[in-house]
């Protein structure tokens, strides 16, 4: 008689996993955000325009209904997403607290704040903000408005049925990066001019290079702390880095600007230094020009090292700056493109992509 088969185990479905609120596309430790069936204050704007303030019962995409009352004792309502144009938490998301006496980790608003512009064959106007970053979903926009002086963010979404295009701008970094150098003949001549250049006021470098934008170079200005100097106050603020504001300072005293991913990188260049010397020392080699080799760093503090490059290069050592990012995705790039073929020993150009 055969035995009877083993059955299969029965298998018990979990529930599905709750849809949360997407947290900000970008590098920014913050508390946590609160669930979206936790009361919370907000305020809708209708497809009319009219903005009514009350607290968010209960928030749910995937049926896209917004649980809604304008008063702590009023009567609980289900807005479809399609009756709203916008919704906006009240409480903002707050950076998480660092160690004593650190600055408030601010948001990267040169780098991820832009404008947004939406639009929809039901409104003359677009709508129009200020966001560090979106997320885009099925259902609709998520997006992150920064406040209180670039140390918050405001959570903002708009229903899919809101908008049928959007558009978004340029962030201060990329409006500046526009600006860099992104010809070997520009950058000659760059550098020709760098002995005879007047030294450029710190603020203006700073926002030259996308460091900060306007409204934050402003609020330092009129700080009444004028003893301590300007790229002080920011760096104790935690608006740029320690290594931002030496590269602003190169960049003042007439340090030409890069954009590697516009710049076409002579292998010939690349070939005056070993990979791991380049890597090591974090400078990128861009081309020749004579007896000299010119390089991308990406903060002045490492110029003073550049003795040894020469020695390795057998050529005079000329440094430009360039963004740390772009230096670092470039050399880990060519270091599978090139320098991993063994470098071609004929000269060409090729454009770097990061």
């Amino acid at each position: 008689m055969a035995k009877p088969s083993t059955p299969f185990p029965v298998l018990f479905a979990d529930e599905p996993e709750r849809w949360q609120w997407p947290v900000p596309p970008f590098a920014w430790r913050h508390l946590p955000a609160p669930t979206n069936d936790v009361i919370q204050p907000c305020f809708i704007e209708s497809v009319g325009g009219a903005i009514v303030h009350g607290e968010m019962l209960a928030f749910d995409p995937i049926d896209r209904m917004l649980t809604f009352r304008t008063s702590a004792d009023g009567p609980a309502a289900k807005i479809p997403f399609a009756r709203f144009c916008r919704l906006a938490m009240s409480t903002p998301l707050q950076a998480a607290p660092q160690m004593a006496g650190a600055p408030v980790e601010r948001l990267p608003s040169a780098a991820q704040e832009r404008e947004y512009r939406l639009y929809s064959k039901d409104h003359a106007a677009p709508l129009v903000g200020r966001t560090a970053g979106h997320v885009e979903t099925e259902h609709g926009l998520y997006l992150f408005a920064p406040i209180e002086e670039d140390t918050s963010l405001q959570r903002v979404f708009v229903p899919r049925s809101a908008y049928e295009r959007c558009e978004f701008g340029q962030s201060i970094e990329e409006i500046a990066a526009a600006r860099w150098i992104a010809e070997p003949r520009v950058l000659l001549e760059a550098i020709e001019r760098q002995q005879r250049m007047p030294v450029l006021p710190l603020g203006q470098s700073m926002l030259a290079l996308g460091l900060l934008n306007q409204d934050q170079l402003d609020r330092a200005l009129a700080s009444k702390n004028e003893r301590v100097p300007l790229g002080e106050r920011l760096v104790a603020d935690g608006i740029i880095s320690r290594a931002d504001l030496q590269t602003a300072i190169a960049h003042k005293m007439g340090y030409p600007m890069v954009d590697l991913t516009r710049f076409p990188i002579d292998p010939a260049a690349l070939a005056k230094l070993p990979q791991r010397i380049a890597v090591g020392y974090r400078v990128l080699p861009l081309m020749l020009s004579g007896e000299r080799l010119i390089v991308a760093v990406d903060n002045p503090a490492r110029i003073a090292k550049l003795s040894a490059v020469h020695a390795i290069a057998q050529s005079s050592v000329m440094p430009v700056l360039s963004p740390k990012t772009q230096i670092i995705s470039a050399l880990a790039r060519l270091a599978q493109d090139v320098w991993a073929s063994n470098v071609p020993q004929r000269v060409g150009y090729f454009a770097t992509t990061v």
